[in-house]
């Protein structure tokens, strides 16, 4: 522990300085959790994905109870403390870290608790999206989670969530059964469709303005272990046939057939041949969690002659942890999406023409099929919205070091732009970068919106959870 003054960042911008003496009762409060620069575990602590974020805390508390959430929470507050949560540190906006100020690493609290009987899992706010799958395929269940299975479960959870099982079942949110959360007030609540409602409806989708999470329960369904997935990969010039027969299979595809789009440069991976790599590739990621892949996925066979096809049947764990390699610690990223009700024409033809214009090989372009379940919802259950989406589609460009940065950053917007007359006026607000302004968070939820800025003021009055997308109180009527 420090024997000085610590200068911490305020709430409102300016600095408090903290003396040894609310240090130690602090660190006392919180179970001797509290580290400073320089502590053993503190550069892991302050670690996040994008190395784009150059940010730091000036502390780190790490609770693994929710009592050491509440009493961090109410240091931030009484001593206007600005504050952040980190669960998996993947967030490509940065907002696991509050700079200058007080960080929450949640990692600590990382059990995963599966009620068989009742199809539930109770999952700690330090998971991974590995944890969770890992705990819930030894009884042949699984809930909707992501494409990475080293992003965490809480931050992707509150900002809508999506994956290969939303076609079936919908958001991850719709899938929320239940949340223990710790408020700005420090209180500890439960919160259901029954109990604390309204925030319940605000935490399915509207990220960490309301508060930190301590517990979520997903309802499970049954998956796997088993499914059918993997990459199949065409050289670009086969980019028209390829997006045809994708646009075709996704208007009539079953639930249990998710298909994904990308386009990127083929890097130099042993599962592609030699000669393909750092040319220009359109593949399809396919998961099928059904009973006839094979019958429904012939669309998919009958375009032929693919450089690649790993598609086959796999353990569905290993299905979610496929993409890890293509999305590493330490690269920088930048990305920009937007929702779609189609695949029109004319988007398509925008899409691909800036899809072939990637810069670098660790980029990629992206269309995500996710009409179904959740379309089924009303547009007002949960904050997550965006009940009109079929598919979400983007630019994400990312590099190692100093790879030419403004021309990723260049790329991304420009081809972004050009999407833009195709978008539902939506986009996901966990796809949000740092730099987007406050406009982009209110298209994210639409007109759910100002009733989302009414929960805020009721438990969040004096916006202590303000470092992430960050949705400001209603004004006091």
């Amino acid at each position: 522990m420090t024997t000085t003054t610590t200068v911490v960042a305020g709430l409102e911008g300016g600095r408090v300085d903290l003396t040894p003496e609310q240090l130690s009762e602090l660190d006392r409060r919180v179970g001797g959790r509290l580290l400073t620069a320089g502590d053993e575990g503190w550069a892991d602590a302050v670690l996040v994905w994008n190395a784009m974020v150059a940010k730091t805390p000036a502390l780190v508390v790490q609770p693994t109870t929710a009592d050491h959430v509440a009493a961090s929470v109410t240091f931030a507050r009484e001593h206007h403390i600005l504050l952040s949560v980190k669960g998996g540190g993947h967030n490509i906006a940065g907002t696991a870290i509050a700079d200058g100020g007080l960080t929450l690493d949640m990692s600590g609290m990382h059990d995963v608790i599966v009620d068989v009987a009742a199809r539930l899992a109770h999952v700690g706010p330090g998971c991974l999206l590995q944890d969770v799958d890992r705990a819930t395929q030894e009884h042949g269940l699984a809930t909707v989670l992501g494409f990475v299975s080293e992003v965490g479960v809480a931050g992707l959870t509150l900002g809508g969530g999506f994956g290969y099982l939303m076609r079936r079942f919908g958001w991850a949110v719709d899938n929320l059964a239940e949340v223990e959360i710790v408020t700005a007030d420090a209180e500890i609540r439960i919160a259901n469709r029954q109990q604390n409602a309204d925030l319940f409806w605000a935490l399915r989708g509207g990220g960490g303005n309301f508060g930190v999470v301590t517990r979520f329960t997903f309802r499970l369904h049954p998956v796997g272990p088993m499914i059918t997935g993997g990459l199949i990969l065409w050289g670009a010039e086969r980019a028209d046939d390829v997006l045809a027969a994708y646009r075709d299979l996704t208007e009539t595809a079953p639930r249990e057939l998710t298909i994904a789009i990308v386009v990127r440069i083929a890097p130099p991976a042993p599962f592609i041949p030699e000669e393909w790599h750092g040319r220009p590739v359109i593949g399809m990621l396919v998961c099928h969690s059904g009973a006839d892949p094979e019958r429904d996925l012939a669309p998919v066979r009958a375009l032929g002659n693919p450089i690649v096809d790993m598609i086959a049947e796999k353990p569905y764990v290993d299905q979610q942890s496929m993409m890890d390699g293509t999305e590493p610690k330490g690269h920088s990223y930048y990305w920009k999406t937007e929702h779609l009700p189609a695949l029109s024409a004319g988007f398509l033809d925008a899409f691909l023409a800036g899809a072939l214009k990637v810069p670098t090989v660790c980029s990629e372009s992206v269309i995500f099929h996710v009409g179904g379940a959740q379309n089924e919802f009303d547009d007002d259950d949960g904050a997550v919205g965006n009940r009109d989406s079929r598919y979400i589609t983007g630019f994400a460009g990312a590099w190692v070091g100093e790879d030419r940065p403004g021309e990723n950053v260049a790329w991304v917007r420009d081809a972004w732009e050009s999407i833009r007359p195709f978008s539902t006026g939506g986009n996901y607000v966990n796809f949000q970068l740092a730099e987007d302004d406050s406009r982009r968070t209110v298209e994210s939820y639409g007109g759910n919106y100002e009733r989302l800025q009414r929960v805020k003021a009721e438990y969040d009055p004096g916006n202590l959870f303000r470092v992430n997308r960050n949705i400001r109180p209603a004004p006091a009527s």
